[in-house]
């Protein structure tokens, strides 16, 4: 049986989800609605085998929600059976701005 990692985040992923949320409700009615629960989707996939996403940047990996163009960007914790996401971003945003919320 696969372990279901708990799930932590940044306190800026809420600013990262509202802020998109946001441009996608002006786009169209209920698309924010269909963003959010791709991220949800996308988180929930993870959840269960995140050491499936390669190491990208430092112990960095990313997720991709289907269809949305925005990447999930989280490290594991494998003795505490954590996931951290430190960012879901638009994907051709700078990943400069995501290794800055780490140091």
């Amino acid at each position: 049986m696969k372990t279901k990692y708990k799930i932590a985040y940044f306190d800026e992923v809420e600013n990262d989800l509202a802020e998109a949320k946001i441009w996608y409700k002006s786009m169209g009615k209920g698309l924010e609605k269909r963003f959010a629960k791709a991220v949800k989707e996308a988180i929930l996939k993870l959840q269960t085998v995140p050491t499936a996403y390669a190491i990208r940047y430092k112990n960095i990996r990313i997720a991709y929600p289907v269809v949305f163009p925005y990447a999930i960007h989280f490290y594991v914790d494998q003795e505490k059976s954590l996931i951290v996401i430190i960012a879901i971003i638009h994907g051709h945003r700078n990943a400069d701005f995501v290794r800055n919320r780490i140091g």
